[in-house]
């Protein structure tokens, strides 16, 4: 794997466990099928993102300035930031 090349594209604002979902709010866009990296105070996790949400509504794909609902396949808290990452790379190499 290479080293990773972290792209910040937002932070959490809340979590909901029950489901495991994700208020994020966005600073970049973010896209369905597109690998993430989600890393906080006791958080660190990476995932392919397979579900947003917009205003309750499913979305394919989601701008800057929007808060999104990011289903989670892990807890993650307030503040934890967002990144962005390319197929194959490792943020803890």
């Amino acid at each position: 794997m290479t080293e990773a090349r972290l792209e910040e594209i937002g932070r959490v604002e809340r979590f909901f466990a029950q489901p495991s979902v994700a208020v994020v709010a966005l600073g970049a866009p973010l896209r369905v099928g597109e690998l993430i990296y989600i890393k906080g105070h006791t958080t660190d996790f990476r995932q392919t993102v397979t579900s947003l949400q917009v205003d309750h509504q499913p979305v394919a794909d989601a701008r800057a300035g929007q808060a999104v609902g990011l289903q989670v396949t892990q807890r993650c808290r307030r503040h934890d930031v967002v990144y962005r990452l390319a197929p194959g790379e490792d943020p803890r190499a």
